[in-house]
């Protein structure tokens, strides 16, 4: 019995090479799942206005800062006009990021100059509701519906 049992050993140890080839190839264990991903959107088209948009949106934040500081009358009244402007216009969330990124640079480009209101804080305000009353004609008459 023991040659039996080694001529079967060898049947065996001969075999499997054939039975290896007989098998289906084995698969590969299952990767961890992953999420789709999404194609990204297309990348957002600027208006024609966009820079002047911006720029309007830096003056509104400026404003904000220069009003609030020198006590104007109309201080209240800036931010509520840029989150109007950016409800009307920020229709991709990129675009209201910018928007509010410029209100924020104008806000904080002189919140870092004055603590207190003077005399050039008062100008410089002057000069802002000026240009963005020129800015903001501009827009109006050249885009306007």
């Amino acid at each position: 019995m023991p040659i039996a049992s080694l001529a079967v050993a060898a049947l065996f140890t001969l075999a499997s090479p054939i039975l290896a080839q007989q098998r289906p190839p084995t698969r590969p264990a299952p990767k961890a799942v992953e999420k789709e991903k999404e194609p990204a959107p297309p990348p957002e088209q600027p208006a024609p206005y966009d820079r002047d948009l911006m720029r309007l949106s830096e003056i509104i934040g400026s404003l904000a800062f220069l009003r609030g500081l020198c006590a104007g009358p109309d201080a209240a009244e800036w931010p509520g006009r840029m989150k109007a402007l950016i409800e009307a216009e920020g229709v991709t969330p990129g675009r209201r990021d910018r928007l509010a990124g410029a209100y924020n640079r104008g806000y904080r480009g002189y919140a870092m100059t004055y603590r207190i209101c003077t005399p050039a804080a008062d100008e410089a305000s002057n000069r802002f509701v000026a240009e963005g009353e020129r800015l903001s004609h501009a827009l109006a008459g050249r885009f306007g519906g």
